[in-house]
């Protein structure tokens, strides 16, 4: 833990701060020495902090963290290079949220497999003037994942991400199957 870091010292001490006649007081120092302690693991932090905010560089157990800043949902049994580039691409996949590419592009990286994603086309036009609509009045969507091993997706998961990232009136279906 950030928390508890032995060896950890401050870059310059809160005694050697103080005025000259409460560096001559050995209790001032030693308390000051004490408070040293406390406060270094949150001098280190704040003096990382664009490590921390950086998802290459963050702490593993901070990603689920970073990740509610942009809205990207993880789970804890993915890998850690996965969940760093799920947030490191937060804006792409922010910027086709909602479509069937954007959907393709977020579950595929999330879980690593081949996705395929078919839709009813429902938001399509009819080239005939008075014609029949194409697709079906009803929207949904299928979400097909192809993986090495189906047992090692969370398939909970993997459906609460495909509801945070589809239309919220869409219909869907997810399917993990192996290669």
């Amino acid at each position: 833990m950030r928390g508890e870091m032995p060896g950890v010292t401050m870059p310059l001490s809160i005694g050697e701060m103080l005025p000259a006649i409460y560096q001559e007081d050995l209790f001032s120092m030693e308390w000051c020495r004490g408070l040293d302690d406390v406060i270094a693991p949150a001098m280190a932090t704040l003096d990382c902090l664009e490590c921390y905010i950086d998802p290459a560089m963050a702490p593993s157990d901070f990603l689920d963290w970073l990740g509610s800043w942009v809205g990207i949902l993880l789970d804890e049994s993915w890998p850690v290079e996965r969940r760093r580039d799920a947030i490191a691409n937060a804006v792409e996949l922010f910027r086709y949220r909602g479509t069937v590419a954007g959907l393709t592009r977020h579950v595929g990286l999330l879980t690593g497999g081949e996705v395929t994603v078919v839709d009813n086309g429902a938001a399509a036009r009819s080239h005939t003037p008075g014609g029949a609509f194409p697709g079906e009045p009803a929207p949904r969507v299928a979400v097909r994942v192809e993986v090495d091993d189906p047992g090692a997706i969370n398939e909970a998961a993997l459906d609460r991400i495909v509801i945070q990232a589809k239309p919220a009136h869409v219909v869907h279906r997810v399917e993990v199957v192996g290669r």
